[in-house]
């Protein structure tokens, strides 16, 4: 396994000074109402952004700020800085960037991948990196040859004078530019002119996923480490009674049996003493408020729920009047239950807790939230907090997880046991662990004219928010609407001239978390089967039905 190297952003640079020169790059794009000069250390960087690395060998690596779970954001990114570089594709690589204000998501503010995001919230600032990167570099050559940098080009990591053909390498140029100023605008291409983006494009990380030298977050492996399972509530909300470990320390294997915030966990030598060691244990839970939920009975409440108005999402026209005058109308429920991510990677964390120090190592998404929970729990400033963000088997929400779950576990055994501890979830605690896709249950009817064509349309949503309580509630939460919960009802693209959407916020108790198209992964089914009965009530093909609808809308209803 590749040796795992545990450096600061800043020791990274002074370290990449250091080892034989190169051209360390970012841009700096103040946030509104801030400035700031470039610092200048022995390798120039453009502060506070790092986003670019150029070395003597020729490398170009690019320092990743988004999470890679088989969605391509180490080739994605990469592509984007590249091609503005006119780097040579053979000489790009990349590195996952550490936790960082300066990494943060350019819309959302905290370092975090989701919403499928990654490409267009790093467009305008990374192809600046780029830019920035090629102008110094020309600038660099044009230096050396005493000529006029407008006479230079850069062409597959060579800056190229073009009257005398004479070239100079990206590495060969990468010492000097470094000492240049940073310039403060620069000229991105125009998209004609791209060689990469949007061009069939070979995957960086797919050597590594094949040859087995990634390293996902199951596969970390730190000197004297010890690896944990958990046994948690067998219903949501409950907590330890008490519990009886004598068995689980008979365990050839097992070291440690620690109660923590989230149950009782068991810590030995290996994952397999560890799981025998867990159901050897002896508990007793208190199974908390929702011991007595069951389906059914979420079934009626959500069925009252959806009897009566809820937050208006949506108002078009008059639904109530629109109503009285149809020729026909149809109603429908629809019921969706809760799913699980089921990721191919389940959970996992690596904890290494010292006394000023503390390292976790994770597949996550939501790297700011994993480094102040552990700073949290471990009792230390942030900037003594480090995540190594590792290749992800699978995400889809799941590892976005606003209270860190998986990572306080770690960090609270590590601290407990005093070395570092892997927490693994079992294929069967992920299912059951919780943060499904919300329940949902969807009321939803239509009036149709005499041609069949709906005249009113009303649709009705009622499910948890996951939203609701944390930070992203003023950002979400508007008018008492959860946009997560309407997203691809409210908006819904056909025309239809009465329409009213609303939504009723069911109670919590089972956790609930983003999945992957969130809102539309359940509006969608809803709507579109809905829309599948309207025009078999219709008499008409479904597909020419909705293209009706969509006749103001160009763009969902051309032809392939």
């Amino acid at each position: 396994m590749s040796e795992i190297l545990n450096l600061s952003r800043r020791g990274f640079l002074k370290t990449s000074a250091l080892a034989g020169g190169g051209l360390v790059l970012g841009v700096y794009l103040p946030h509104q109402g801030r400035s700031a000069e470039p610092t200048r250390e022995k390798v120039t960087t453009f502060s506070p952004n790092a986003f670019v690395r150029i070395g003597t060998d020729n490398s170009v690596t690019v320092i990743v700020n988004h999470s890679e779970m088989g969605q391509g954001a180490y080739t994605t990114i990469p592509m984007i800085v590249a091609d503005e570089l006119d780097a040579d594709w053979s000489k790009v690589s990349f590195e996952a960037a550490p936790v960082a204000a300066v990494y943060n998501h350019s819309v959302y503010g905290i370092q975090m991948t989701g919403g499928s995001s990654s490409t267009w919230s790093e467009w305008e600032r990374l192809r600046k990196a780029g830019a920035a990167a090629r102008a110094m570099l020309i600038s660099a050559a044009a230096e050396t040859w005493d000529v006029d940098p407008a006479s230079c080009r850069a062409e597959k990591s060579q800056v190229i004078h073009t009257s005398s053909d004479r070239r100079l390498s990206f590495g060969r140029l990468a010492e000097s530019a470094s000492h240049l100023t940073p310039p403060k605008d620069v000229r991105l291409k125009d998209p004609k002119d791209f060689k990469l983006i949007g061009k069939p494009t070979k995957r960086l990380d797919t050597p590594q996923k094949t040859n087995g030298t990634g390293i996902f977050g199951i596969d970390v492996k730190l000197s004297g480490m010890l690896v944990a399972v958990v046994a948690r509530p067998p219903v949501f909300g409950g907590k330890v009674k008490s519990f009886d470990a004598a068995k689980a320390k008979a365990v050839p294997g097992v070291r440690h049996v620690v109660e923590i915030d989230r149950g009782v966990a068991v810590v030995a030598d290996g994952y397999w003493p560890a799981l025998q060691g867990r159901k050897a244990l002896t508990i007793t839970w208190d199974e908390g408020p929702l011991a007595g939920l069951d389906s059914r009975s979420q079934r009626e409440q959500y069925a009252e729920l959806a009897s009566r108005p809820g937050a208006l999402a949506r108002k078009e026209g008059d639904v109530a009047a629109a109503w009285g005058t149809a020729a026909r109308t149809l109603d429908a429920v629809y019921e969706l239950p809760y799913l699980a991510h089921a990721t191919m990677e389940p959970l996992n964390c690596v904890a290494d807790v010292q006394t000023d120090s503390c390292e976790v190592w994770t597949g996550t998404q939501f790297q700011t939230g994993d480094r102040d929970a552990a700073a949290q729990v471990s009792g230390l400033p942030p900037d003594k907090v480090k995540v190594h963000t590792t290749l992800l088997g699978g995400g889809f929400g799941r590892r976005a997880v606003m209270d860190a779950h998986f990572v306080r576990e770690a960090v609270q055994l590590s601290k407990a046991v005093k070395v570092p501890v892997k927490v693994i979830w079992s294929r069967e605690d992920d299912m059951r662990g919780g943060y499904y896709r919300p329940a949902a249950y969807h009321s939803i009817g239509a009036g149709l004219d005499a041609a069949g064509n709906p005249l009113a349309w009303r649709h009705r949503v009622v499910c948890q928010s996951f939203i609701a309580g944390t930070p992203f509630e003023a950002v979400i939460i508007k008018d008492g609407v959860d946009h997560t919960a309407v997203e691809g009802a409210a908006d819904l693209p056909y025309q239809i001239p009465n329409l009213l959407v609303d939504w009723q916020m069911a109670p919590g108790g089972v956790p609930t978390l983003w999945w992957r198209s969130v809102g539309h992964s359940h509006t969608a089914f809803v709507v579109e089967s809905f829309l599948d009965e309207l025009a078999h009530a219709a008499g008409k093909e479904p597909l020419e039905y909705r293209r009706v609808l969509l006749a103001k809308n160009p763009r969902q209803s051309r032809r392939a």
